[in-house]
């Protein structure tokens, strides 16, 4: 008997439906064809095993496997359930009337308990899609799935259980979340709060402008100044992700494998700081089998690197393009997959081998080649990239003994989500664009365009500091930003002034030639 049930394979963060047809017919011979790897193949062990563990036989018949399309090529464990759904159907062991009605997912155990597998949010997205009435996975993975509104979404814990299910002998209990309410209930909690940052005012104000336009921050200071401490509250002041923002964060952790069992949405803006040792692959993503890189699991969210110097220089380079385009393709000689890798770059950094350079009171034992040299790790236009950088120098004692509390993130927060909503009503007819780090130059040119007296300003810097037209840019863009803080119309020369003096970086003693 010929019988089709119904799975899916991931490309990128999309699903496409893998239709597996399943012939049992007589003989004793056992094909599995459709370009399965390895994990696939060996699924015949494992069917065994958990059937006869549950009081099953496996057919003793000759059955012939064709997981279509046969050019795609099918990774995992996760199609042992439908391929023994599938088998057991097509021996007539259980009805078959409404096994293809149900996508279905899963990996087995010798005892046939089902194992929880990646990618079953965009699984379950393109369920819904394509008109399934439902979708059954191992339980640890229902929530997850259960997002996807108008869908049937069955978690299960033993094969046994959907064998019963199909012979209409039990009846499976839906997984449902309210996501409305989970996810407007969770979002806005934090671990830490600027009230707990001490002194550092100067640098707190470009931490806010940043996050008002999205735009890329790098911090240098000695060891101990507090960068990492405050890198870590960023995403305190930084807006509320919206639901669509939320489905896209959660597709590409689902994908990766990131989702906590018995997850549903991720809720918060990801922050993810990555140890300076990571590869490239691990960093933009790739391997044999693509999975996401720390770029992609950053999406709508924060990327922190600690001590940006000591990161190989390649994989700084490879987050050229990314930073850009905000996306990251991986080719392969068969195929290729893009990512989404639109984050926030927060970079730290000494500003030499010994950490104290320009220290206010500690003596800095580097020599000036040295100094150079640890400068010159990051290239230039690795740097153009970076719109703010900002000198932090260590807190003196009067301030950290202060008892009285610092402003709290939430009064921050409300002047960043009024910048973003003034920046929302601007680009609200250009696609793509949805904060002022996003502006190209006929954007600039049009909501950027400072007053004469901000034009002379910024010619003197461009002269005097030797300034890329990238940088001309980036300076815009953050003046930009700065004014949508004070709420003006008009790029002002003060605006001007501010954003030429987030350019530490570019001044003649940091200069990384």
């Amino acid at each position: 008997m010929l019988i089709k049930t119904y799975a899916a394979a991931l490309h990128g963060v999309n699903a496409t439906i893998i239709t597996i047809e399943v012939n049992c017919s007589k003989g004793i011979k056992f094909f599995l064809v459709g370009l399965p790897d390895i994990s696939i193949k060996e699924s015949h062990e494992r069917i065994v095993s958990a059937l006869a563990v549950n009081g099953y036989k496996f057919p003793r018949m000759q059955i012939l496997i064709n997981m279509a399309p046969a050019d795609i090529r099918k990774e995992g464990a996760a199609y042992d359930l439908p391929l023994a759904i599938g088998i057991l159907g097509g021996a007539e062991t259980i009805k078959a009337d409404k096994i293809g009605q149900y996508m279905m997912m899963g990996e087995l155990s010798l005892d046939g308990t089902l194992k929880s597998v990646k990618g079953v949010l965009p699984i379950a997205i393109k369920a819904k899609e394509e008109g399934f009435k439902g979708i059954i996975l191992p339980k640890s993975n229902a929530r997850e799935a259960a997002v996807v509104e108008g869908l049937e979404v069955y978690g299960v814990d033993n094969i046994k259980s959907v064998i019963e299910f199909f012979n209409d002998q039990i009846e499976l209990e839906a997984t449902k979340i309210d996501t409305q309410e989970g996810f407007y209930t969770i979002r806005d909690r934090f671990e830490w709060d600027f009230s707990d940052v001490k002194g550092q005012e100067n640098v707190k104000r470009a931490i806010e402008v940043a996050c008002a336009g999205g735009h890329n921050i790098i911090m240098i200071g000695p060891p101990g100044a507090g960068k990492s401490m405050l890198a870590k509250r960023i995403p305190s002041i930084l807006p509320a992700l919206s639901l669509k923002e939320s489905l896209e964060t959660t597709k590409i952790h689902s994908v990766a494998g990131k989702i906590n069992h018995n997850g549903s949405l991720i809720t918060a803006r990801p922050f993810r700081s990555p140890h300076h040792s990571i590869s490239t692959a691990a960093m933009v993503g790739g391997g044999s089998y693509p999975q996401p890189g720390e770029i992609s699991l950053a999406h709508n969210g924060v990327l922190f690197l600690d001590e940006l110097p000591e990161f190989s220089r390649l994989v700084l380079e490879m987050m050229r393009q990314p930073l850009e385009d905000r996306t990251i393709s991986i080719s392969r000689a068969r195929f290729s997959v893009e990512y989404p890798a639109g984050f926030m770059l927060v970079a730290s950094m000494n500003p030499c081998p010994c950490g104290y350079y320009n220290h206010p009171d500690r003596a800095c034992v580097c020599s000036p080649q040295q100094v150079q040299r640890y400068l010159n790790k990051i290239s230039g236009p690795l740097l153009d990239r970076i719109d703010i950088q900002i000198e932090i120098v260590p807190v003196p004692f009067e301030k950290i003994s202060d008892t009285r509390p610092a402003e709290i993130s939430s009064n921050i927060r409300e002047r960043v989500v009024n910048a973003r909503k003034i920046q929302d009503l601007r680009f609200a007819n250009d696609e793509g664009i949805y904060s002022n780090a996003q502006m190209h130059s006929k954007l600039l040119h049009k909501h950027a365009q400072p007053d004469n007296e901000g034009l002379a300003l910024l010619k003197h810097a461009m002269d005097k500091l030797k300034l890329s037209a990238r940088a001309y840019d980036r300076i815009l863009r953050v003046a930009r930003t700065i004014a949508d803080l004070d709420n003006e119309e008009k790029v002002l020369s003060k605006h001007i002034a501010e954003a030429i003096s987030y350019r530490n970086l570019d001044r003649e003693n940091w200069s990384n030639g």
